[in-house]
């Protein structure tokens, strides 16, 4: 069996993307990496297909794209990384070697930090959505909950900021990447601690809807 079958036999697009640090739900959906996708609209099973731009293929054609590498060096790559063995049609079984990659362009890193930025921020807005409507006051002389309050702080901010990386020219995004890029790194730690489990598997979040007023 060679390199392409082995590969193909063995691993699926969900578990490349997931290895690939690619965060899919519990439906099998992603945030696509291959167009500025503000709502997870990519499906990623044994092969993936994306509902907002079209793409699709098996795991060695999400692979060749996610790095701008070849399909041999895609296959090769993931044989690697999950220890598949593989026919070279030469000297029987071999353990892959992994491939060098290419030297990822100026262009291709921009794309790599302005999808990510624009994950996080999409993933802030989302939360944010979610305390503006789960700690809203509900009597008029009600405390302000420190959430809901960040909510309405921040939310037109956010959406600003996505609405740049979607639609702004080549130097608005790259202004606000290099500016906000610290913010970024931090929201991503802070919402990290919010759905980390504790010791019972309990995330933050979960214990903080707890904690709040029953409404």
């Amino acid at each position: 069996m060679n390199v392409f079958e082995a590969v193909k036999q063995s691993v699926t697009t969900r578990q490349a993307a997931e290895r690939y640090g690619i965060k899919v739900n519990r439906n099998g959906m992603c945030v696509c990496p291959f167009h500025n996708d503000k709502n997870p609209s990519m499906k990623v099973d044994r092969r993936f297909y994306c509902f907002g731009c079209g793409a699709t293929g098996d795991v060695i054609d999400f692979v060749s794209r996610l790095h701008g590498i070849s399909s041999k060096e895609a296959a090769l790559m993931l044989a690697q990384d999950f220890s598949i063995p593989y026919e070279d049609g030469r000297n029987g079984k071999k353990q892959p070697i992994r491939p060098r990659l290419r030297k990822e362009t100026e262009e291709q890193k921009f794309r790599h930090m302005e999808r990510h930025c624009f994950r996080v921020l999409s993933d802030y807005y989302h939360l944010l959505r979610r305390w503006k409507e789960e700690y809203a006051p509900r009597q008029p002389d009600e405390a302000w909950n420190p959430r809901f309050v960040e909510a309405l702080q921040n939310m037109s901010r956010v959406e600003y900021l996505m609405d740049v990386l979607l639609s702004g020219d080549i130097q608005e995004r790259a202004a606000l990447i290099t500016g906000h890029g610290k913010e970024v790194r931090n929201l991503e730690r802070r919402m990290a601690e919010f759905t980390a489990p504790d010791t019972a598997g309990n995330s933050e979040h979960g214990r903080q809807r707890r904690a709040a007023p029953e409404r």
